[in-house]
C-alpha cells in the first residue's frame, strides 16, 4: 500500500469538517496536500477568498527540509549523520523545546531515541538484527541532552557524542501544525482548523457560529481496519493530539511490538495504555505530553497528571486502555466538558 495512503488511514484524528454554510458572507476554503509522510488539511474561512496552498505547501516542504528524516538532505539527517553542526533557528527551537520536554516529564519524552527507533525498524531504512546487546550497546547514547550554542550570528548543535541522533517526530507534525496557524493568522484569517496527520488545532467557529467537530479514533485491531471514532469533542482556541500504538507495530514471531520507545529500557513500551489524547493551546506540546504518557503508561500518567494538575495540558486528557480484554477509556473532567454529547 502507498505509503502516504496507509499513514491517511492513520491518523489519530478524524476531522469532521464544516460545511459549505456562507452565513456570514465569507468563502469557506478548503485545503488538502501530503506533507512529512502524511497528509494534511486546512479548512478557514477569507472574506478575500485567498487560496493559500502554494504557501502552506512552501511552509511545509521548508519545515521537512530541515526536520524529516525522511528527506536524504534534510539537516537533521546531516546533524545525524555528523556532516552538519550549523543549524536554522527551526532546528534549534525544536531541539530546546525537546530538552525542556525531556526534563518536564522525567526522560519520558526524548528526542534522542533515534538510533533505537531506527534499531527495531521504525525509522526510514530497514531494522538491523534487534537483540540484548544490540540495544544495551544503543542506550548509551540515550537520554543526554544536546544543547544549542550561538557563535557569533550562527546556532551551532553540540551532541554529547558522535553516536546521538535526533528524532524530532514525536513533536515535528505538531509543531508544523501551529507554524500553519501562525502563518493563517499573520494573513488576517481567525477562524479556521488545521490538522496535520492527526495534530490538529483550531480557533474560531465555522460559518455557522458553531463550534469545529474532532474525533478521537477508535483503536483499531489491524494497522489497516477501516477508522471508527469512539468519541469526539468540540476544539475552540485549543488543539488536541492523539497517540496510540495500534496502527504502527512490527510483529516478529508472533509478538507484536508498539513503536512506541521507552527511553529508559531501550524497548518498545509494554502496558495496557492503547491511545492517548491531550488538549492544549498549542499543538506541539499537545503532541509532546501525548507521546511522553504514551510511554509512562495510564497510572504512571494519572500519577503525572495529578502532580502536575495545575498546568495546561493537564486539564483534558482522554486515555484508551485495555483491561481483561475489554476497552476501556478515562477522562479528565477538563475533557469531559469538551466532549459532544
Amino acid at each position: 500500500m502507498h505509503k502516504a495512503i496507509l499513514i491517511t488511514m492513520m491518523a489519530a484524528l478524524i476531522l469532521q469538517g464544516c460545511t459549505n454554510s456562507q452565513k456570514r458572507g465569507e468563502a469557506s476554503i478548503r485545503i488538502n496536500g501530503l506533507a512529512q509522510g502524511t497528509y494534511y488539511t486546512v479548512i478557514y474561512y477569507d472574506e478575500k477568498g485567498r487560496d493559500l496552498k502554494g504557501s502552506i505547501d512552501s511552509i511545509l516542504n521548508d519545515f521537512d527540509q530541515t526536520a524529516s528524516l525522511w528527506v536524504d538532505s534534510s539537516l537533521i539527517r546531516r546533524v545525524n549523520e555528523n556532516k552538519d553542526s550549523v543549524v536554522n533557528d527551526l532546528f534549534a527551537t525544536l531541539t530546546t523545546l525537546s530538552t525542556e520536554m525531556n526534563l518536564y516529564t522525567g526522560g519520558a519524552f526524548d528526542c534522542t531515541v533515534g538510533n533505537l527507533v531506527k534499531a527495531w525498524g521504525f525509522s526510514f531504512s530497514d531494522t538491523v538484527k534487534i537483540s540484548d546487546r544490540i540495544v544495551d550497546s544503543l542506550l548509551q547514547y540515550t537520554g543526554k541532552q544536546p544543547v544549542i550554542v550561538e557563535r557569533g550570528n550562527q546556532k551551532i548543535v553540540r551532541k554529547p557524542s558522535p553516536n546521538v541522533t535526533f528524532d524530532f517526530n514525536a513533536i515535528a507534525q505538531g509543531y508544523a501544525t501551529d507554524m500553519i496557524c501562525l502563518y493563517l493568522e499573520r494573513k488576517g484569517i481567525t477562524d479556521y482548523i488545521v490538522d496535520i496527520g492527526g495534530e490538529v488545532r483550531a480557533k474560531g467557529q465555522k460559518a455557522d457560529g458553531s463550534c469545529w467537530k474532532v474525533g478521537v479514533e477508535k483503536p483499531a485491531k489491524q494497522s489497516d481496519s477501516q477508522p471508527e471514532v469512539q468519541t469526539s469533542i468540540y476544539l475552540k482556541d485549543l488543539s488536541i493530539v492523539t497517540s496510540g500504538n495500534y496502527r504502527k507495530y512490527r510483529e516478529k514471531d508472533g509478538v507484536r511490538y508498539s513503536h512506541t520507545i521507552d527511553p529508559a529500557t531501550g524497548r518498545p513500551v509494554e502496558h495496557t495504555l492503547l491511545s492517548v489524547s491531550v488538549v492544549d493551546t498549542t499543538a506541539w506540546r499537545a503532541d509532546a505530553l501525548a507521546t511522553a504518557f504514551m510511554v509512562m503508561g495510564l497510572e504512571k500518567s494519572l500519577e503525572f497528571i495529578e502532580q502536575h494538575k495545575e498546568d495546561q495540558g493537564m486539564n483534558a486528557v482522554y486515555f484508551i486502555y485495555n483491561e481483561d480484554g475489554e476497552n476501556k477509556t478515562y477522562s479528565t473532567p477538563g475533557f469531559d466538558k469538551l466532549m459532544s454529547k
